[in-house]
């Protein structure tokens, strides 16, 4: 799956997956007779009509009626695309985030994906889909509660006073709890109890998906993601299954872009 609705001249050109074909064009753009890429800002203008028409030409496609999911043009499109993960790879997986959270974010998710063995396709293909739920597509690195209600959990560890906002979620996937912090720290070299202030695992690109990666190792979601198990990975991390729906159409993009 790479849109929902229609896409191309009377189609429904929901902004969203008018995004979806801007940036397959784009990564396509030697065959859409495009000099420089095009504005990722889903309207369906003529730059974008103008890009997809010559692609069309350029495969013996019909130009004259939208995309709908599954044609042949999308999955043309699909055929071109470069190996591996690639910004617009990520941006189209996420495609309510900006170029800025993209651009700001991209290198650390490499470097994660690489030091977690999250390494496979299928693999990629469901961590992204995880972190894209859980931080509203890179929106969100820290919970909007204030952390007050964890105060006095003393199954996270909280045993002294504000320690519940002072560890409140923070990170792609969030961390929760002194007791979390304290491993994490371990784990990364830092101490986020008396040293570190424990904000920067919201504030640090870096360190925000780090932890994610953290996680996902840690609860062995790779063995899971192997199995193509997104129930429980998704109770893994949620403890229930709240967002399952959202998460699984996260999935069949990133499937779509690098699964095949």
């Amino acid at each position: 799956m790479c849109i929902s609705n229609s896409v191309g001249n009377g189609g429904v050109n929901t902004p969203n997956d008018v995004r979806c074909v801007q940036l397959l064009l784009n990564m396509n753009r030697d065959r859409c007779g495009l000099a420089s890429d095009l504005v990722v800002d889903g309207l369906w203008g003529p730059g974008t009509r103008n890009a997809l028409g010559t692609f069309c030409s350029s495969i013996g496609a019909r130009s004259d009626t939208p995309l709908t999911d599954g044609d042949e043009t999308l999955l043309a499109l699909r055929r071109g695309l470069p190996a591996g993960l690639i910004r617009q790879k990520l941006w189209l997986i996420m495609t309510s985030a900006g170029a800025t959270r993209i651009d700001g974010f991209f290198d650390a998710i490499l470097a994660t994906l690489a030091r977690y063995q999250i390494n496979t396709p299928l693999r990629m293909a469901h961590f992204l889909a995880q972190i894209a739920h859980e931080s509203g597509c890179l929106r969100y690195t820290e919970e909007i509660a204030d952390g007050s209600a964890y105060n006095g959990r003393v199954d996270l560890g909280n045993t002294q006073p504000g320690d519940g906002p002072r560890f409140k979620g923070r990170g792609l996937i969030q961390l929760t709890g002194r007791i979390n912090y304290r491993d994490y720290g371990k784990a990364c070299g830092r101490d986020f109890e008396n040293r570190t202030d424990p904000r920067l695992v919201a504030t640090d690109p870096n360190l925000a998906v780090d932890v994610a990666g953290w996680f996902w190792n840690s609860r062995k979601l790779n063995d899971l993601a192997d199995q193509d198990d997104l129930r429980e990975i998704t109770r893994r991390i949620n403890g229930g299954f709240n967002g399952l729906d959202d998460r699984a159409a996260f999935l069949a993009r990133a499937k779509w872009l690098l699964v095949g």
